[in-house]
């Protein structure tokens, strides 16, 4: 293959699919320079096959925690355009397993860029695949389901074989991959806020430190050990995998509603996961939610909010008992937020925070501090 403008050619790889469906691109990041365990100077990468349709935002998806065991397919074509910087990172490093794309830029053009997409992959170790064509990856997957899926530069029986063996995100525990492992403290605003870590992202931080300084915990730390904490408030964060799978993660939360003295706002993974606690079920949707521009409407008011969403289960229909649904997404009716009658609990399946995404949906971190100034004892929460 010849050069881009210059810059050197990239291998061949391919992209297998578990049901045998194949894809020709070319390796790029990790996977145009690693090797693999046999020393062969070919690579395989494997995970769950997703895709995401912002046009925008591409470091902030890849760095999403809630990302973790899974292969990103980027709709859009162009990616990469504005390179990558520290500031836009969600994490640390990136937890997803690598990212498909149809065009990667080598050559950024934006003031903020600080170097592009491809060697930001590189630097941490994240394989990905270019060329391919994702409007047929797409379909393919909204046709037969996400998928574990394997690329690289290895031969197309060898990708066969780690696509069969690679495993999709049901019944899994990814949380405890992703989660800290010593709390730490972000934030300075005035409230006393513990923030459970299931894979929280910097944006939900942001938002959250302008309210409340925040004590970050352990996704399995006991609800007795946050309760004497003494805080304002409790938030669930985002996070990867099946909430069926964290059931110990539950039984904490149960006891932190049942307790019902103090506020209790989850996101996506946290909304899952409160849901559980108030006895709801939650399922796996066929190919998820990804995207920047999902129409979801608030009940109480009949307004359609444009939201950011990356969830692949859902809370089923019917089994949320005596809690509230505050909001519906109007592509397919999934239960986007619910509210519990009996305590000052709540919470939203879409991101607020949108780290990309619209803004509509902010207002919910003041309903948040509105339920802590409800229940705070105290008038000024400074003041403690």
């Amino acid at each position: 293959m010849s050069g881009r403008n210059g810059m050197p050619p990239r291998p061949p790889a391919l992209l297998v699919l578990a049901d045998g469906e194949v894809f020709e691109g070319e390796a790029v990041g990790a996977a145009a320079s690693g090797t693999d365990s046999s020393g062969t100077g070919s690579t395989v990468t494997s995970g769950e096959a997703v895709f995401n349709t912002v046009l925008s935002g591409y470091q902030e998806v890849i760095t999403d925690p809630s990302y973790a065991g899974q292969v990103i397919t980027f709709t859009y074509p162009h990616i990469g355009n504005y390179g990558a910087n520290r500031t836009d990172d969600e994490a640390a490093r990136p937890f997803c397993r690598g990212i498909v794309v149809r065009d990667l830029a080598d050559q950024p053009s934006n003031w903020r860029s600080e170097e592009s997409l491809g060697a930001f992959l590189d630097r941490h170790g994240i394989s990905g695949i270019s060329g391919v064509d994702t409007r047929r990856l797409t379909r393919h997957l909204r046709r037969h389901g996400a998928m574990p899926c394997a690329f690289g530069t290895a031969s197309e029986d060898a990708l066969r074989e780690a696509a069969r063996r690679a495993r999709p995100t049901d019944g899994r525990d990814l949380v405890s991959e992703v989660t800290t492992v010593v709390p730490y403290t972000r934030g300075d605003g005035p409230y006393r806020v513990v923030a459970y870590d299931f894979g929280i992202k910097e944006s939900m931080l942001r938002q959250l430190g302008a309210l409340a300084t925040i004590t970050v915990v352990p996704a399995t730390t006991p609800a007795d050990e946050v309760l004497a904490r003494g805080p304002d408030g409790i938030f669930l964060s985002n996070g990867p995998g099946d909430p069926a799978a964290l059931a110990g993660i539950v039984s904490q939360i149960r006891r932190l509603v049942e307790a019902g003295t103090v506020p209790v706002f989850g996101i996506c993974l946290g909304h899952q996961l409160l849901a559980s606690a108030l006895g709801a079920a939650t399922y796996k949707l066929p190919f998820g939610h990804h995207g920047g521009n999902h129409p979801v409407k608030r009940l109480e008011t009949g307004v359609v909010e444009i939201t950011s969403q990356n969830h692949n289960y859902a809370v089923a229909e019917g089994s949320l008992g005596a809690a509230t649904v505050t909001h519906v997404n109007l592509n397919d009716g999934v239960i986007e937020g619910l509210r519990s009658p009996d305590a000052p609990v709540f919470s939203v399946q879409y991101h607020p925070e949108a780290g990309p995404g619209p803004h509509d949906a902010r207002y919910l971190f003041e309903e948040f501090r509105s339920l802590m100034d409800a229940t705070t004892t105290r008038p000024n929460p400074k003041e403690r």
